[in-house]
């Protein structure tokens, strides 16, 4: 039997990604909070009351939450309601003080 040469994986070096900046990480933080907010907004305004629009059922109750939090992330994303400007401006200036 002879035997076969085992060579290492030629596997290229990746390259790592920047760190975010502590800018980017405040934006996010206050997209985040925004979009919890919104969410909020939207239990408060009954937006999940609306029975039957999947069909009902316990699935229905359990997921409803789900679909406004979704919807909440899109529209803060979108620009929201300028929460997350007003968030991210305080957030940066008690980070530098």
């Amino acid at each position: 039997m002879i035997p076969i040469p085992v060579m290492p994986a030629a596997v290229p070096p990746q390259a790592r990604p920047a760190p975010p900046t502590s800018d980017a990480c405040l934006m996010a933080a206050a997209q985040k909070l925004e979009a919890t907010f919104l969410s909020e907004m939207l239990k408060s305004a009954g937006f999940d009351s609306a029975r039957g629009a999947f069909g009902g059922g316990d699935g229905e109750d359990g997921f409803a939450s789900f679909l406004r939090d979704a919807q909440a992330e899109n529209m803060a994303a979108a620009g929201g309601i300028g929460l997350a400007e007003s968030l991210f401006n305080a957030m940066k200036a008690r980070a530098h003080a």
